[in-house]
Parts: C-alpha cells; structure tokens; sequence
C-alpha cells in the first residue's frame, strides 16, 4: 500500500498535503482508489464553497460505485482540479498526484487532527 509519510490523512481515505501558502491541498488515497476501481467520474465542488469538517465535498465514481469525499476540515474551496472530470483516470494512474481540490482552513490548527501515514495505514488495514 502506498502512503507518502509526508502527507496527512483522513478515516474515511482522503489525503491532505499543506501548501506553502497555508492551502490544504485533498485528493483520494491509493488505497481508495484501489478499492474502487476504474474511475469513470469525477464531481468537483464550487471555487469559494465552503464547507464543514467531514461534509461531502466531491464524488468519484467508478464501475463499481460512487464514492463521496469529504472535506478533511472546515474551510473555503480556492482550486480545483479542472482537468479531472475530463480525465478521471488519472487518480487511479497517480491519486498523490491527482489531487481534487485546494481548502483554505478555516482553523489551521484542525490540520493536527488528522492521521499520520502510520496511524492512516492501522485505519486502512481494518
């Protein structure tokens, strides 16, 4: 399972890089996307959407099922990955690379709520 040590992540499989300029960085772990499948789909939220920790901020879907992912934290959508709904294969090729979209925290001190890569990979093999 592939789970870079230099990012943060969630229970429920998303990543989370921060950005030099305070940006939140998310996307889907490689061990989501492994469990869904080809991705066919991809919804992206609203630049200047806001939302609350743990609401649903995108779907990806796949052959097999559509998945929500959530907002890791509370904060305002500022990016968000255009190229994706056109080519949603791309987080299965690369998902650290693939990200959905960028968050300005609305707290940047939730960021130290997050998963490790450790505590992230105990999660994942559950």
């Amino acid at each position: 399972m592939n789970i870079p040590a230099d990012l943060k992540y969630t229970k429920s499989h998303e990543w989370v890089r921060l950005e030099t300029d305070g940006t939140l960085t998310v996307g889907i772990t490689d061990h989501a996307q492994e469990l869904l499948g080809d991705l066919v789909f991809v919804e992206l939220p609203e630049i200047g959407q806001e939302f609350a920790a743990e609401q649903e901020a995108a779907v990806v879907e796949s052959v097999k099922a559509a998945s929500d992912v959530y907002a890791p934290v509370a904060g305002a959508v500022t990016a968000v990955n255009a190229s994706l709904p056109e080519s949603p294969e791309a987080i299965n090729q690369d998902a650290y690379a693939a990200w959905l979209f960028r968050l300005k925290p609305a707290n940047a001190a939730d960021l130290d709520a997050l998963l490790d890569a450790a505590a992230y990979a105990a999660c994942a093999e559950e």
